[in-house]
């Protein structure tokens, strides 16, 4: 578990950058990313911005990049998971008369 939090550490310290490059690098250095792959590098980091807790800061320059290349749906599941708004979710039903 140590491993994976330095890793995670490091890969957050390397995303604040928002350098694709420096990202990309990094991440073919760790051997999570092969040379041209992903094939939309700057998509994948943007995404890794959304979704890491610790990038909060992030998230509305995350959610604007994502949005303006067409990747606005991809931005409400990461975005807005866990945030407890009950638009475009069905009301609990009450009291169901009983027939």
């Amino acid at each position: 578990m140590t491993n994976y939090a330095t890793f995670r550490q490091r890969l957050d310290d390397v995303l604040r950058t928002l350098d694709v490059k420096q990202v990309s690098d990094f991440l073919i250095a760790e051997k999570q990313w092969q040379p041209g792959q992903p094939t939309d590098p700057a998509y994948a980091m943007w995404m890794m911005i959304a979704g890491s807790q610790t990038l909060r800061d992030l998230h509305g320059q995350a959610r604007q990049w994502l949005v303006a290349h067409g990747h606005e749906e991809e931005a409400n599941a990461v975005l807005n998971r866990g945030k407890g708004s009950s638009q475009g979710k069905k009301k609990p039903q009450k009291g169901q008369t009983k027939s």
